[in-house]
């Protein structure tokens, strides 16, 4: 799930249908311990293994949440932005941190102790839907994924995982401008090799689709080469009605 955002402000689950939901807002109100911490590029700010006690709100910058194996080979399964929720695995019983998040550029968050974070779900109705359309909003994004490894050339990989650091098909303006990711980033991303991904990426400068210069400025063209071909999941033999024999 690269990256998943949802609008910063939500109808009010209440059905008034008029008041908005802020994050910001809602944050204001915790009295149970929150923390407010910057962090530098780098920097950790929990680690696979470690206890999960907390939820943590991204309100600026950018982090990446990795998963090590046994053997030592490290993934990154999510580059996320502001206006994100994370290490909420800790309110559906995990014990320990299942992956890592570090920090990709400067960034201020918010962490809640579970129980607080608990708390507000149960007295916070427009906090709760809010937090409903994160999870099914990564839900979804995770079956995409698992259909785009599955499916998809490591060359279409990328194009995906470009367009979605890039914001493009968000809600609102589109952000064409990614940071610094780097190439050996992109490769964890999408299961293939640094090599493959500058051929690629020289391949899309090439086409005109990208703009590759230290940052990354993606164009909405490059969509173009994602929707070629695109996989689809079909129906099952059983479910593919037969022709009428007359």
């Amino acid at each position: 799930y690269y990256m998943v955002q949802f609008k910063p402000a939500l109808r009010n689950a209440m059905g008034n249908g008029t008041r908005l939901f802020s994050p910001d807002e809602f944050l204001a109100k915790i009295d149970g311990g929150k923390t407010i911490s910057t962090y530098r590029k780098g920097e950790v700010i929990f680690a696979q293994g470690e206890p999960a006690d907390s939820v943590f709100f991204l309100r600026s910058g950018k982090i990446k949440i990795t998963v090590v194996s046994e053997q030592g080979k490290e993934a990154v399964v999510a580059i996320l932005g502001a206006g994100e929720f994370f290490g909420e695995g800790s309110l559906a019983g995990q014990l320990k941190r299942m992956a890592t998040s570090s920090v990709l550029e400067k960034c201020v968050v918010v962490q809640i102790p579970k129980p607080e974070a608990i708390r507000v779900l149960h007295d916070e109705p427009s906090f709760s839907a809010m937090f409903m359309t994160h999870l099914l909003a990564r839900n979804i994004r995770i079956e995409e994924d698992l259909v785009d490894q599955l499916f998809n050339s490591s060359e279409k990989r990328l194009a995906r995982a470009l367009l979605l650091l890039a914001n493009f098909g968000k809600d609102g303006e589109p952000q064409p401008i990614i940071g610094k990711i780097t190439q050996a980033t992109l490769a964890e991303m999408i299961g293939t090799t640094r090599s493959r991904v500058s051929a690629f990426m020289n391949k899309f400068r090439n086409l005109g689709l990208i703009e590759y210069n230290g940052q990354i400025k993606v164009h909405a063209s490059l969509l173009n080469l994602l929707l070629h071909d695109k996989p689809e999941i079909r129906p099952s033999a059983q479910e593919v009605p037969t022709p009428s024999e007359d």
